[in-house]
């Protein structure tokens, strides 16, 4: 690569085994070799193994631009930026061509110039591929100057060229892209004139500005993106531009748990010192995920915006900050995530989800602490016999001791800020619970234990088998039965915060 690098005029260029070809070309060259070698090239995007990857690459080897159509939060734009990695790791152009002018193919007045006057001693330069990926997200404010380009004035008073010269032309983002790949994000928002003044470049390849009608043979790869939501409440692609894009490519939430989870584990940011001293169970990563499953089937929620993979990492960061700060106050040198640390993802949850009309009746953190508690229901049935099933089995109900400690009067509160020493012992006071917890699960360590011990009580309650009332800094559990009859205004979730 170095000698390659060496080269600085066009005759050395043409003595090497370069030749000129389209970045559709190069994609497509690259990827053949990429599949033929079974090399991962879309690192870092999980779950699109059997579905988008495999249209993405159909529409590359058929070298086709393409638009990746799917909710917020599907990893769109990252993927296409995945796309640069297809891309010879460096290119030669003409030196001082602002549009990257291919040294045997200029288009360009500038590049054709300077091979007629210069010949084989025209200078040659180096692109690497990181810089020839463009991205633009579509605005309502896009002009077409700012794509496409526009008559300079200054320059033209300076070089003293007439308006006819086309050496007066700025040009925009789309010609400077030339020989790359070139983005739009959120096409739709993009103005039907604007988008309209990308027909020709994408079929006929030539340009327009103001008086020009110039021949300029762009070489781009284009990838647009959109949101099916933003056909009806913001705009819309225009039919014939679609109709030039010739692949669309559906992208998808996580279809399973496991994707999901690792799709969070691998975008969290979190410290090493969060990392070292704050464990967290495969419980609690799998009620984070849950969490977002149960919000896209949430007839609270609509389900036409989607629920952003965002929104997992965010709550799991936040879940990871809540047993943070509790470790910090309470002076220990390490904790684990409660089921109680949940309190703490209700502002990664609330600013992520659009509510229906029944759902903004409810409030964003009513919305928020029910899809917790759908989560837990869901899980626990993972980890511990249906409480219903067992309320009416013949075989004795493991859950009945627990039931009865409450129903005998006592009451439970697990606020936020215990302590190891006070939170455990608040969990062993309630009778049969950490025997509950040997009987299905007896080789656990005491702190996946004591996690069951409480997950268990949240699960109970969103079962109608215990009652659960939400304090200012927690939770407290109690004899549903006796809750009938002494109903507070506090048990149910209210902050006004949200």
């Amino acid at each position: 690569m170095s000698k390659i690098l060496n080269i600085k005029t066009l005759g050395e260029l043409k003595k090497t085994d370069y030749r000129s070809r389209s970045v559709k070309e190069e994609l497509r060259e690259n990827l053949i070799k990429q599949l033929q070698n079974k090399d991962d090239g879309f690192e870092g995007i999980i779950g699109y193994e059997d579905t988008v990857i495999p249209d993405l690459q159909t529409a590359i080897l058929s070298r086709h631009n393409t638009l990746l159509l799917g909710l917020r939060g599907q990893a769109k734009t990252r993927i296409a930026r995945l796309l640069v990695n297809l891309l010879d790791e460096y290119i030669p152009y003409i030196a001082g061509s602002e549009i990257f002018d291919d040294p045997l193919e200029p288009i360009s007045w500038f590049g054709r110039n300077d091979i007629a006057t210069k010949g084989d001693d025209t200078p040659i330069a180096w692109v690497h591929r990181s810089e020839r990926y463009t991205e633009k997200l579509a605005t309502p404010d896009v002009t077409v100057a700012d794509l496409i380009g526009d008559v300079d004035p200054i320059k033209a008073a300076t070089l003293k060229l007439t308006y006819a010269d086309e050496r007066v032309i700025h040009f925009g983002l789309i010609p400077r892209a030339h020989r790359g790949i070139f983005v739009i994000n959120e096409l739709p928002d993009l103005q039907a004139r604007i988008q309209v003044s990308l027909f020709n470049i994408l079929q006929e390849k030539d340009i327009q500005i103001r008086g020009f009608k110039l021949r300029l043979p762009l070489d781009i790869q284009f990838v647009f993106t959109a949101n099916p939501e933003d056909y009806t409440n913001r705009g819309s692609i225009v039919t014939p531009l679609k109709d030039r894009i010739e692949s669309q490519i559906l992208t998808h939430y996580p279809r399973s748990l496991d994707i999901s989870r690792r799709i969070t584990q691998q975008e969290a940011q979190l410290t090493a010192e969060q990392r070292e001293k704050v464990e967290a169970d495969g419980l609690v990563k799998d009620l984070i995920e849950q969490i977002a499953f149960e919000a896209r089937d949430s007839e609270y929620i609509d389900k036409k915006s989607g629920v952003s993979a965002r929104l997992t990492i965010s709550a799991y960061e936040n879940l990871i900050s809540n047993a943070e700060r509790r470790m910090l106050i309470n002076g220990e040198k390490n904790t684990f995530v409660r089921i109680s640390d949940f309190l703490g993802v209700i502002p990664a949850i609330t600013g992520k989800i659009e509510l229906v009309y029944e759902g903004e009746l409810e409030g964003p953190a009513k919305v928020a602490n029910i899809l917790v508690g759908k989560a837990v229901k869901t899980l626990l049935l993972q980890y511990f016999p249906d409480p219903e099933k067992a309320k009416k089995s013949k075989k004795g109900n493991p859950y009945e001791s627990v039931i009865s400690w409450f129903s005998e009067g006592n009451t439970l509160s697990l606020i936020d800020d215990l302590s190891l020493e006070e939170y455990k012992k608040a969990l062993n006071s309630v009778t049969g619970l950490k025997e509950l917890v040997k009987q299905f699960h007896p080789r656990l360590v005491e702190n996946q234990q004591l996690l069951l011990m409480e997950f268990i009580l949240h699960g109970l309650a969103e079962f109608s088998q215990l009652n659960k009332g939400y304090l200012d800094k927690g939770f407290a559990f109690s004899d549903m039965f006796d809750s009938l009859f002494n109903l507070e205004e506090d048990d149910d979730f209210e902050d006004d915060r949200y």
